[in-house]
């Protein structure tokens, strides 16, 4: 169970939350991030539409998001509204919670494995990423793609660091970012086809070398699209550059006019 930041919620919150008991006048529920807290759901906010029975919006042990509109923290009693989560809210609370989720779980399994106190793993690590990224698994995303500098600058103490990175390479796999250039070439040559050939040939040679995967295809002669997949922009752009830089010195070679016309991502 995710270890809550606070007691209670604000009002005005949205939270997820899981259905217990339904009756005649309402529903109790209980806020899955704030340690199934239970809370109650009034008739009048289940639905902006009339209804015979709660059973229709809602089922028991169905996730929902809720959004917190009174909150009585000297009983610690809270009252909740599904009727004021918009689709939208509902569908980024349901995304955020699943990746937060996610994350906390990689956090968790380290702190089992090393033997450390799950407080700990909370206070240290998930809810300073919390704070720096939003949630824990985006700056593990970075971590893993950049290194663990990501995390020491979140405020992660060192010993976390290594086993943090390897845990996380098990579940997380290094995003990719593609770019494209587009590239025009032209030959009045009998065997300007051939010859530009040649260039887009070369130009996906010289890629290959520097390390990395393209894709070249036609945007309509004399348009060509070059695309190359890097795990970040900056190498991404380097390499494209220089293959560039290149195969327009090979395309001059060749009588081949040659000019990079646009740059997008």
């Amino acid at each position: 169970m995710v270890l809550p930041r606070k007691e209670l919620p604000d009002v005005g919150e949205f939270v997820v939350a899981t259905v217990k008991e339904i009756f005649d006048y309402g529903a109790y529920v209980t806020l899955d991030e704030y340690g199934d807290l239970k809370a109650y759901l009034p008739w009048s906010e289940a639905s902006s539409k009339w209804i015979k029975d709660l059973h229709e919006v809602i089922y028991e042990g169905e996730k929902i998001v809720v959004k917190v509109i009174r909150v009585d923290r000297r009983k610690g009693e809270v009252d909740v509204s599904l009727k004021r989560v918009s689709e939208g809210d509902k569908r980024r609370k349901m995304m955020w919670w699943k990746r937060f989720l996610r994350g906390a779980k990689i956090i968790e399994n380290v702190a089992k494995q090393m033997g450390w106190d799950i407080q700990e793993a909370y206070r240290d690590v998930v809810w300073r990423l919390e704070d720096q990224y939003g949630e824990p698994l985006t700056a593990l995303e970075e971590a893993v793609s950049k290194g663990g500098d990501v995390l020491v600058k979140a405020g992660v103490p060192e010993k976390w660091v290594k086993p943090l990175l390897e845990e996380a390479s098990k579940h997380i796999k290094p995003k990719k970012v593609s770019i494209r250039r587009t590239i025009l070439l032209r030959s009045l040559e009998r065997d300007g086809v051939s010859r530009i050939k040649k260039v887009l040939e070369e130009l996906e040679k010289e890629i290959s070398s520097l390390g990395l995967k393209s894709r070249v295809y036609t945007a309509g002669s004399p348009r060509y699209i070059v695309e190359v997949e890097a795990k970040d922009y900056k190498t991404a752009e380097s390499v494209l550059d220089k293959a560039l830089e290149k195969s327009l010195k090979i395309a001059g070679e060749l009588g081949v006019e040659a000019r990079v016309e646009s740059a997008r991502s």
